[in-house]
């Protein structure tokens, strides 16, 4: 793992609607590392991703990507050293997984076949001729994985990626990301409210509250304290009520 090199640097990001404001978000991602998101429904775990793809805009804040700020920058190419799983996993249902590929990989000048179909075939043990209407929603997380690491991502953002799947498959998906993360030194944020989920692979925790950060540390400073990561999430959300 690099730990001196920072890949993903975010500073006092702030975004306002109606009724929620996120406000004066700070951190930053180093290659190899797995930073968690965690925080209840409306902490603001999904707004900060969507800034960071430039799906939405902040009102200020800054964001500096394997060097290069982005947020007031025209140019979208950043994205080719994105990989993105989110939550809702909406593909062509009728189309072949090889058909899909196809489509998705022309967007990627890094796009490793060989890869793809070692991480298909192999590590997710899914055939290309299957149509996600066939897949359960676990495949389709792993087929999801599958195009998000063909084309050697420099950073992983996942968004609720294993929400609603059974804990051995979710067990599973989490070993397979920790390892990638360990052997590509690719930087990885995972946003998720299923706290368990964190103790498996994130090496550093973003606790979120109402659009704030309540606390950023390791997992072993939580474990340390002799606190589960629920259990220190409720405490810092008390001690700000």
């Amino acid at each position: 793992m690099e730990n001196n090199n920072i890949v993903l640097e975010i500073k006092k990001i702030c975004k306002t609607y109606d009724d929620f404001k996120l406000n004066n978000i700070s951190f930053d991602l180093r290659s190899g590392e797995i930073i968690g998101l965690i925080g209840p429904n409306g902490a603001g775990k999904s707004t900060i991703i969507k800034i960071i793809l430039k799906i939405i805009e902040s009102d200020s804040g800054k964001i500096t990507f394997l060097g290069d700020e982005i947020l007031n920058n025209n140019q979208v190419l950043y994205k080719e050293h994105i990989g993105y799983v989110g939550e809702n996993i909406d593909f062509f249902l009728n189309q072949r997984l090889k058909n899909i590929k196809n489509f998705y990989r022309v967007h990627y000048s890094n796009w490793d076949e060989e890869h793809y179909q070692y991480l298909l075939k192999t590590v997710f043990e899914l055939n290309d001729e299957s149509r996600p209407k066939e897949l359960s929603k676990g495949m389709k997380v792993k087929f999801s994985l599958a195009l998000a690491l063909s084309h050697n991502p420099k950073l992983l953002i996942l968004d609720e990626p294993t929400s609603g799947l059974d804990p051995i498959v979710r067990g599973k998906i989490l070993k397979i990301l920790k390892e990638y993360a360990d052997k590509k030194s690719v930087a990885i944020i995972f946003s998720s409210h299923i706290t368990e989920d964190m103790n498996k692979i994130a090496n550093k925790l973003v606790f979120l509250n109402k659009g704030q950060i309540l606390e950023s540390c390791t997992v072993k400073d939580v474990l340390d304290k002799k606190y589960s990561i629920d259990e220190y999430l409720e405490m810092l959300i008390n001690d700000k009520e």
